[in-house]
């Protein structure tokens, strides 16, 4: 089984959570219980297609591209939270440089699975 708490996109989504949670708490009571959870469950969902990407090859560019699509609502969530004057722009620049690090780890890793399954051939090209 491959081991998925070495790879960087697994540690900076699990980082970036870890600042979610610790954010959460300075939220107003409305926006903790529903965009501070959006957010943290987008996360999950986020590390869950890292997980799932690093341990199928058949389904490795479709985890991967779940893992950007999340990555686009993480950022959005965080933009809503920012504009209500919730987190501080300090905080949403933080945020954001880490998100966009992810974002550049997973976004190579997909070109790079998707490189490796062209160079394999049309007969490793599997029919969803």
């Amino acid at each position: 089984m491959a081991v998925y708490d070495n790879l960087p996109a697994y540690k900076a989504a699990y980082d970036l959570l870890l600042d979610v949670f610790k954010m959460n708490i300075n939220l107003t009571r409305e926006h903790r219980f529903t965009l501070g959870e959006k957010l943290k469950l987008e996360l999950i969902e986020l590390i869950k297609c890292i997980y799932r990407a690093n341990s199928s090859e058949l389904a490795k560019e479709q985890n991967l591209r779940s893992a950007r699509e999340h990555i686009v609502v993480v950022k959005l969530y965080m933009r809503i939270l920012h504009d209500l004057k919730q987190i501080s722009l300090k905080r949403f620049v933080a945020l954001s440089e880490r998100t966009e690090d992810l974002s550049k780890q997973i976004t190579a890793w997909h070109k790079s699975a998707a490189k490796k399954r062209s160079a394999a051939g049309p007969e490793s090209v599997q029919v969803l």
